[in-house]
């Protein structure tokens, strides 16, 4: 499944920007960033739930946020792009 990973995390202090290094890296090895806080992820069912449980301990839950947008299958997902930045074609293989 496709799914669309948003993160705000509260950066005022050193531990902030270390939960903001900490939440891009788990992203960075399920998917693409395709804005500053935000990734495409590929993942089954069971890579979903790893992931999503690394993110959940890694946030503060009363200062930061995510978001998880779920997109279904890659192959049909409907994403159009413009500007910089151009988008990654999802339907290869992930070089990690």
């Amino acid at each position: 499944m496709l799914i669309l990973i948003t993160y705000d995390v509260n950066t005022e202090t050193a531990a902030g920007k270390k939960r903001l290094r900490r939440v891009a890296k788990c992203c960075v090895n399920y998917g693409v960033r395709v804005q500053n806080s935000v990734f495409e992820c590929i993942a089954d069912a069971a890579e979903w739930r790893v992931l999503k449980q690394k993110l959940l301990n890694e946030i503060d839950a009363n200062a930061d946020s995510l978001r998880f947008y779920f997109l279904g299958d890659p192959q049909k997902a409907k994403i159009e792009h413009y500007g910089a930045k151009s988008a990654p074609e999802m339907d290869k293989p992930l070089i990690l």
